[in-house]
Formats: structure tokens, sequence, C-alpha cells
């Protein structure tokens, strides 16, 4: 068939459009901005296929103008949550046993159609305005990423069905079966990426898995257009539950179901932590053993050697720390300067970072937006104050936020003389990033310094000419980051280039966007045939002499 040759070859990285001045592209987006926020739609519950509605209400409202809604939400409750298992649960059958060509060409689907200038258009237009990121952001998450995960999770798969045992002796048959996990999966999403969220149900279902899907309650806006772009592809009733709800309201009766197989998550770590003890505490009822694939929060670093260039640094810690208002698990959080280098970073820093221009994503001109709600803005304010208020710490740029219209924080830079401020240990989640100045003479103390100031270890970056500084880096680095950039700013991997995922508390760096993810939403069953079964209990060894 078409698909299964097309995924006999390792699919190209989707082309991301420029929204350029003038282009075709970026009239037909603003076109559908406009569409979507002059209206108000009702967002329904999608169990088994059916939309459902439960009076408990609440607002998706724009983080860059609060006072703006553009859509109203059913919230699932218990009863929901309980008839989302069992719609699953009855869909699952035919669709494990589906021939896994045709999962993936629903999902190979899905990536034409968001590809197409439609689906594009909605998707990232929602995420514009839903999540307050800039046309840029949107693009390379809800568009090429979404796209990147359909196509190459479709290949990947294909890679692991050709697994085979490498020997089968003369009279037998040796096989192995990837079956879907006997359950349901729970798939819960944060608000900062649209491309996880279509991920995490998605990457599940393709294996045969039936899925509950809870979007973030800050982004149930863009869920809800995937959930009707896996309508549009193709995904039979029941195989992926749209459930959004409170985390309480959902998890709940989500944790104590007898069926649960799986949770694909992320999100905070405590949540995630909390998640794990009440799969430990509930194991005895399961009907198996929950597969359990988190990635949660990161404290991120840039450390740079005394051989750097401190414009390519100072350009990675703009963009590394600020897009998408730091509001990225991936986004640089702390640094490391040597003192030989700081005068030069401090003074291009400090300029660069005044031509910053930050407002509506509307305008295609600013380069920061809204973080994405009021919970975001306090206590990312509360550090911002904190360090004010601190003798150890300065202020260099940005420190002002103002909420009045939507929630704007300037892209604030800190610096500190205490390498274990607040601010360089603790995620933030926001447009702040905390400087330490080190003595340029102690690069080797100062890297062991970075590997045990953090419990997160997803990503970090190392800026140096000298390479024996940059193997140093790597060597005592090793464990601290995940996903680990040289010369580089520590965000943006890129599905089938850098699978993405870290250890320590960031996660089970499970690496979506590979074939490892993948994997843990199979059960495989080994298969031995023997073509012609002996007669004879008798071994030769038993002969009589």
């Amino acid at each position: 068939m078409a698909n299964a040759q097309f995924m006999m070859n390792l699919p190209p990285n989707e082309p991301i459009k420029s929204y350029a001045p003038g282009s075709p592209e970026k009239a037909s987006l603003k076109k559908r901005i406009a569409e979507l926020k002059k209206q108000v739609i009702e967002i329904p519950l999608i169990i088994g296929g059916k939309a459902v509605k439960t009076g408990n209400m609440a607002d998706c409202v724009i983080p860059h103008d609060h006072k703006t809604v553009i859509g109203k939400y059913h919230k699932a409750g218990t009863k929901e949550v309980n008839m989302a298992i069992e719609a699953a649960l009855k869909a699952r059958d035919a669709w494990a046993s589906m021939d896994w060509h045709d999962r993936a060409a629903i999902f190979l689907k899905a990536a034409d159609l968001l590809a197409s200038p439609y689906w594009r258009d909605t998707i990232n237009a929602a995420t514009m305005l839903g999540q307050s990121k800039n046309a840029f952001q949107a693009e390379i998450d809800s568009a090429c990423e979404l796209i990147d995960f359909f196509k190459f999770n479709a290949y990947f798969a294909q890679q692991i069905y050709e697994q085979q045992p490498p020997h089968s002796p003369a009279g037998m048959w040796n096989k192995m079966e990837y079956r879907a996990l006997e359950g349901f999966v729970f798939a819960v999403a944060p608000f900062n990426f649209t491309s996880i969220a279509g991920n995490l149900p998605t990457s599940p279902a393709l294996m045969g898995n039936v899925v509950l899907m809870k979007p973030a309650s800050s982004a149930v806006y863009s869920g809800y257009w995937l959930m009707k772009l896996f309508e549009a592809a193709g995904v039979p009733d029941g195989v992926i539950n749209f459930v959004p709800g409170s985390g309480r309201q959902v998890g709940d009766p989500v944790m104590s179901s007898p069926y649960l197989a799986g949770i694909h998550f992320t999100g905070s770590t405590p949540v995630f932590q909390n998640m794990w003890k009440t799969v430990g505490d509930n194991i005895a009822k399961y009907k198996s053993y929950p597969r359990i694939v988190g990635e949660t929060g990161g404290k991120d670093f840039i450390f740079v050697h005394k051989s750097a260039d401190y414009k390519e640094v100072g350009t990675a810690m703009i963009r590394g720390a600020f897009e998408y208002q730091g509001q990225k698990c991936s986004a640089a959080s702390r640094a490391y300067v040597p003192q030989s280098m700081w005068n030069s970073l401090k003074k291009f820093l400090v300029s660069e970072l005044k031509t910053v221009k930050m407002g509506s994503p509307e305008d295609f001109t600013n380069f920061m937006n809204a973080v994405i709600d009021k919970g975001a803005f306090e206590t990312i304010t509360g550090y911002i104050n904190f360090a004010k208020r601190s003798k150890n710490a300065e202020i260099i740029s940005g420190g002002k936020y103002d909420d009045s219209v939507g929630y704007f924080i300037e892209p604030t830079v800190i610096v500190t003389t205490d390498p274990k401020f607040k601010s360089m240990e603790e995620e933030i989640f926001g447009p702040v990033l905390t400087i330490y100045v080190y003595p340029t003479s102690k690069y080797k103390e100062t890297l062991h310094l970075c590997d045990q100031t953090s419990a997160y270890a997803l990503t970090g970056a190392i800026f140096a000419k000298d390479r024996e500084a940059i193997a140093l880096a790597n060597e005592i680095l090793m464990n601290a980051a995940g996903n680990f950039y040289i010369n580089d700013k520590p965000t943006g991997a890129v599905v089938g280039q850098q699978p993405f995922g870290g250890a320590r508390a960031s996660g089970t760096n499970d690496k979506a966007g590979s074939y490892l993810n993948l994997i843990r939403w199979t059960s495989p069953r080994t298969i031995k045939e023997t073509f012609v079964p002996p007669t004879d209990y008798k071994y030769p060894f038993m002969e009589e002499e």
C-alpha cells in the first residue's frame, strides 16, 4: 500500500514557513486569527465520538488580552470520566487488532491535513490566541513539530514492528508481537506546547492503545481543535476521548480505575510525583502495572568558557531564555559566565534587550508576548520581587510587569553573587534569567557546581571555542542534561534529530520523537512455533550403552 511504502523511508522535517512581510502565509494566518477571535465557541467533551455537555463551564481567555473570551468549555467530572473509560475500552479490541499500517495511515493523514492551509492556520491561530505565542513560535510548535511527530512516529513504529528474533533454528519459527497495553492510557498535556498536547495521546494510539486526553485548563482551546483534527483524519470513535477539567475531578477517577494501563504526562514535577505515588498506593487494584512516562520540569543552564564569543553567548541567552516568555521546560534559566567576559557580555546583553518588543502576538513585530495566566504571572513576579529585595542579587535588565490588559512581564536578567541563590535553583517557568559570574580560573570547579545545583536534568548548553574545555564540560555535566547543546541555545529540539527528555527530577527520559517513547506503549509477546513437534519424551543421553 502507498502509505506503507512511504514509511520505508525516513521522512523529512516539515519546512518552517517564514511569515515574512508580504508572504501569502502571513496574510492567510492573520485572516484566520481574526476569524477565531471574533467568535466564542462552545467546547464540549468528546467521548466515544459524541459531544458531551456537563453544564459545568469555564472560559478560554486570551492571555495578552485577558478580558476577551474565545471559548467556553464544559468540564468533566467522575461520571464523564467513567463514560470515557467505558468508551475507550469498548473501542480497544477493534483498534488494537487493526493492522498497524492502517493505524499509521490515519496519523499520516493527520500530518498532511495539518500541513494544509486551513488546518495549519487554524491550529497556529488557536495557539497564538489561546497561549499567546508569536507566529514563529506557533509555527515551529503547533504546525511543524506536530507534523513531524505524526510522520516520524509512523516511521519509528515500523522500525519497532520489524524487530524480530534474529534466529529461528531448523524446524521452528520465532516471532515477536508488539501488543497494545491492556487497558487505557491517560494523556495529560501541558499548556505550553500544542505539539506535545497532540503527541501525548497519538503516540500511544498509534501503537494500538486507547486514550483519555486531558488538556491543560489554560490550553483547552487549542486542544479542542486538535481533537477536531484527529476526527478529520479518521481516528475511530472512542480511541481518543477528550476530557478537559480540573486535575482532581478528572485525575482521581482515572487513577482509581483498574483499567489504567499507562500515563503519558508532561507538566510539573510535583504533579507527576503525586501521580506516581497514587499509582503506587493503588498498585494492587490495577489489572497490569501501568507504564509511567513523564517529562516534567527543568532548571536549564548556559555555561560559558572564557574562549567563547560573547555575542554568540548573548544571542543564545536572549533566544534561549525569553522566546515564548521562558515558558518552556527547556528554557535557559541560569547561566555561568567567566569574570573575564562579563563586562563585554553585560553591555551586549543589556543593549540587545532594549530592542526587544513585547505585546500581542497579533502584532507580528513583537518578539515576546504574555505569560499564560494570572497564577503564572504572580509566581514569576514573586521571584522578580525577591531578587529586588535581596542583597545578593541585582536586576540589570527588565524587572517590570503589568497585568492590566494582559499578563506581561519584561525579559528580566538577574545577576547574583550566590551560586545557590533561589532563582539559580528553583524552576520559574517565565522570562527570568539569573547569571552567576564565576572566577575565570575556576572553570572546572564551577562545572561541578552547575552539576550539583539543581535537582533537574533536562537541557543545558556549553559555549566554548576551546575543544578541551568542551570535552571537560561534556564529562562533568554528563548527567546534568538529557539534551546537551554545544555552542547553541538549550531549546528547540527537533523530532528525528534531537529526541527530547531529561532525567533526575526532569522525568523518565523516554525521549519523545524516537522509538524509545513508542516502545513504552507496547507489551511484547514472544511466539515460538515448532513445525514438527517431538513424539518421544526421551533424550539421547538416556539411551543405554
